[in-house]
Parts: structure tokens; C-alpha cells; sequence
């Protein structure tokens, strides 16, 4: 059996920490040659929220997105989770407060552009018998594709009889629920592929899967390095690595995300190894990325559910982890991507495909907040040995436009008196960003009345609005000369900030 170097590196390791009863830590994640024209996403329930939620908010990276019963995007956003269960109808005033999500968002930069989505190719599958997420929710889904200009022909939307809430697949695997009933593990012989369906529709006509994956190809490594502590996701994820795209070969990229009740704490490898997804990708030049969730039982604020524990370990998509969930900037989000664009890191001779690739960026430290005004502060933090570059989160959102070469930042229109968290991750030369440092909070000044007062040079410099200084008198915070302080002079003194006089017109 031929294993890939990284494989065998980490076997014989874990050989000899076995023996010595030394716990032995998952490898980094390794980088590879990827055609960054050919990464696509797919999930299964809150792993399918979570793939159009990745898709939309970075419609620049993904060119293919597959949804198995689930939902239209920030559905949950505005809604409790419940109305996007259930076979719930979707009533046009709810398509079109989500699609304002979209435009605002878009707008904003907290996503890419939407008119990048009509370039995507989108597979939609469901269960007619599906009654936990259901038809009426993956058509509303159908719809807002194509509300964002996606073409018809660009939508493959499959509504399979006689199926439950499961992942459809045509084989047999050991464990596996019947296709009719949504039990554990939710994968099922229901007489149709739906990996070979989702990746087909993205890539095209697929070489025959094999069967019987090698072992050595499925790699689990840290994938702490790039959750920022989120408390719904695991300490490890798994990765399969075709041998061809282990040695060098330019290759495509996947990301398989499971569904609640489906990450390695419920239910093992089986999602990892019995989707299907492994037996197309080792034939057909595809890494697959398998990220992973676990068990929350910590009742969270969420968007629009109210207080909710997350026991089922299921993707965020109602809000768990902060507002802006289905954002570029929402925790799990920026897990996923920053994976994603680690993989996508390697040279032309398959990156980290063999040897120890670099580990991922350390949290910076020492971070602080300093110069507080009315409207901005001032963020800072020490260096972090191989750091390219820093992006700044403030209350989790993305702050700068364009990577912070320094060690400080100035995060401006800020609300007056004010209380805001902080935190900043590390970037390496790809742009792949590192751990987030411990968030450090600042409050804003309190918004000074813009005023205006027009008085002799001498009444100014008597009510402090101004000072003397070598016979001359000028605005207080200001080196604005207002006349000779003997003399009198009418000015009219216009307040713009604390201690802070310019010389103005009274409105």
C-alpha cells in the first residue's frame, strides 16, 4: 500500500508515541497545489445552511455549491430556526427581508460582491419525504438563486422519492439508516449518489470512483489552529489527499461539511469515509476537507431563536457564535476559509504535500487599546515572528480594508460613548491568517456638542477656549493665530472635539 509521505511521517510518530504512551498531537495542516478556479463546497442540513452561507459570503472562492436539504441563506437571520424547518413555507416578504441582507451585505463589503454568484454552479437535493428541513424550503432556496441572477442552467435541483433527512449514496456502509427514516448517522443507500451528483455537476463528467480509498490518504489533523477557540468546533478535522495529489499534481478542491448530529464526537469517521466523497476525489484530482463541529450544551444567544444550547454539534446557521454568522467575518466562517486558503497555499510541487509543512500563525499578544476619541481608538499589539501582514476584528467583524503591515491600527467611525471588543489574527504572505488573540475591550469618549462662539481673542483665551503665547493669541488644540493679544479682535471659535477649537462659522 502506497501512503503518502506526510502519512507515513505521522504513522511511524504515532507508532513510536503509542509505545512510549506519549499522546501525540494531529499534524498541522498541510498546503498543496490547487487550482484556486476549481474550489466548491457542499454540505448536508446545517452543513448545507453552512455551504450556501460560505458560498454567498465568498462567491469570489466557491464556483460550486451543494445544498442537501436545507434552506435559503440568513433564513435563520431574521426568523426563528423553526420557520426554516419543517417543510415551512417561505412567504415573499420573507424572500425579500433576506434578499436585503444580501444587497446590504454586499454593499457593505461583509460579503463578496453578490453579482459574483451568477457565476456559480449550484446543486440543490431533496427528500420528498424529507419532514425535518423539507421541499418547500430547498425550493425557496432554488428561488433565491435565482433572485441573485444565477442561471437555470446553472441550478441542478434534485427532489428524490422516498427519501428522508439522510445523504443519499448508493452503496452499502456499515451502520447506515434506512433512506426513508432520518436516524443516525443521516447516510443512507437510497439508489443514488449524491457526491458523484454534487461533483459532477461542478466539474463535469467524473473517471469511475474507487471503492476501496487507501487509508493512508485520510489525514486528521489541528484544526484549533484556525477556530479561534469557537466553542462548536472540534480540536481535529480530517483531509483526504488523492497520492497524485499528495506527489504534486495540480488538483481541484472540496469541502465536505456534515450535518447535526454528524461530527466525529456523534458518529466517527463515518461521514469522513462513507458519503461517497473519497471514492470520487481519489480517482479524479480531489482533496477533499472534511471540517468538524462538536457538542455545545451552553445555552447562547442566538439572531432570531432566542437562548439555545447546541448539543447536536450542528453547523452555526441560526447565531450561536455571533450576528454576523453567515458574514466573511463570522467565526466559523473564517475557520473554513482560513483552511481553505491554507490547502490552496502550496508551490506548484504540491506545498506541504511531503515533509512537515509550517504551522499555522500564533495568536498575537500584547494587544491593547489606546487613544480613545469620540469616534475611533487606536489598536495595538506586538509582532508575530513570520507575519506578512494583521487583519483587525472588531465585535467579530472585519475592520480593515486592506492588510495592517504595522503593529497598531486605527479603527475609526466609532459610535461615542461606546464599548467595543477587539481582536487580530496574524496573516502569512497567502493571506492565510493565523490564531485570534484574546479580545481586549475599549469604550469611546463621550461626543462633544459642536459649538460655536465668536468674541474677542482676550474673551476666548479668558473662557479657555484659546491661549497666549509670545504675545499672540490662538485656538485652544489649534495653532490657528487669531491676533495679537493686545488688541482685540472679534473671531468666531468653532468646537470640534475636547479641548479643541478651530476657527469656524456658527451655523
Amino acid at each position: 500500500m502506497t501512503f503518502p509521505r506526510l502519512s507515513r511521517v505521522f504513522i511511524a510518530a504515532a507508532a513510536t508515541a503509542l509505545a512510549s504512551g506519549i499522546a501525540l498531537a494531529a499534524p498541522a495542516l498541510p498546503q498543496y497545489n490547487i487550482d484556486t478556479s476549481k474550489i466548491s463546497v457542499s454540505g448536508l442540513s446545517s452543513g448545507g445552511f453552512m455551504a450556501n452561507q460560505l458560498g454567498v459570503a465568498f462567491s469570489s472562492t466557491f464556483m460550486g455549491v451543494g445544498i442537501f436539504a436545507a434552506g435559503p441563506y440568513m433564513c435563520a437571520g431574521h426568523n426563528n430556526y423553526t420557520a426554516c424547518m419543517y417543510n415551512a413555507s417561505i412567504s415573499a416578504s420573507q424572500q425579500t427581508t433576506m434578499q436585503n441582507s444580501i444587497n446590504s451585505f454586499s454593499s457593505a463589503g461583509t460579503i463578496d460582491n453578490k453579482s459574483n454568484l451568477a457565476n456559480q454552479k449550484i446543486y440543490i437535493f431533496t427528500g420528498t419525504s424529507d419532514t425535518t428541513v423539507g421541499p418547500n424550503q430547498t425550493t425557496a432556496l432554488q428561488t433565491q438563486y435565482l433572485n441573485n441572477g444565477v442561471p437555470a442552467g446553472n441550478i441542478s435541483y434534485v427532489q428524490r422519492a422516498s427519501t428522508a433527512h439522510v445523504f443519499p449514496t448508493d452503496f452499502d456502509s456499515t451502520g447506515n439508516n434506512a433512506c426513508t427514516s432520518a436516524a443516525s448517522p443521516y447516510i443512507s443507500n437510497c439508489g443514488y449518489d449524491g457526491a458523484k451528483a454534487a461533483l459532477t455537476h461542478f466539474y463535469g463528467t467524473l473517471n469511475a470512483r474507487n471503492n476501496a480509498p487507501a487509508a493512508g490518504n485520510y489525514i486528521e489533523f489541528d484544526q484549533s489552529a484556525y477556530t479561534a477557540s469557537n466553542p462548536g468546533m472540534a480540536t481535529n478535522a480530517w483531509l483526504y489527499v488523492p497520492a497524485s495529489c499528495a506527489s504534486g499534481t495540480q488538483c481541484k478542491l472540496h469541502v465536505a461539511l456534515h450535518g447535526c448530529q454528524q461530527s466525529t464526537d456523534k458518529i466517527g469517521d463515518k461521514f469522513v469515509k462513507n458519503t461517497g466523497y473519497s471514492r470520487w476525489a481519489d480517482t479524479n484530482n480531489i482533496i477533499v476537507l472534511f471540517p468538524q463541529t462538536k457538542i455545545d450544551n451552553t445555552s447562547r444567544s442566538t439572531t432570531a431563536s432566542g437562548s439555545l444550547p447546541n448539543p447536536n454539534a450542528c453547523w452555526d446557521w441560526v447565531g450561536w457564535y455571533g450576528s454576523n454568522f453567515a458574514r466573511k467575518a463570522g467565526t466559523q466562517m473564517v475557520a473554513i476559509k482560513s483552511m481553505v486558503d491554507r490547502i490552496a497555499s502550496g508551490a506548484g510541487s504540491g506545498g506541504g504535500g511531503g515533509g512537515n509543512p509550517p504551522a499555522a500563525l500564533p495568536a498575537p499578544t500584547g494587544v491593547n487599546t489606546s487613544g480613545a476619541t469620540a469616534s475611533s481608538m487606536t489598536i495595538g499589539w506586538s509582532a508575530v515572528a513570520g507575519a506578512a501582514s494583521y487583519n483587525v476584528y472588531r465585535n467579530g467583524n472585519k475592520t480593515n480594508a486592506l492588510p495592517v503591515n504595522g503593529t497598531s491600527y486605527t479603527d475609526g467611525s466609532l459610535a461615542a460613548s461606546t464599548t467595543y471588543s477587539w481582536t487580530v489574527r496574524a496573516a502569512d504572505s497567502n493571506g492565510a491568517e493565523g490564531a485570534a488573540s484574546a479580545s481586549v475591550s475599549g469604550t469611546t469618549l463621550a461626543a462633544e456638542p459642536s459649538t460655536c462662539t465668536t468674541a474677542s481673542n482676550y474673551a476666548h483665551t479668558m473662557a479657555g477656549r484659546a491661549y497666549a503665547a509670545y504675545g499672540y493669541a490662538y485656538a485652544l488644540g489649534s495653532n490657528q493665530y487669531m491676533g495679537l493679544w493686545n488688541i482685540y479682535v472679534n473671531t468666531t471659535l468653532k468646537r470640534t472635539g475636547p479641548n479643541y477649537y478651530v476657527i469656524g462659522t456658527c451655523p
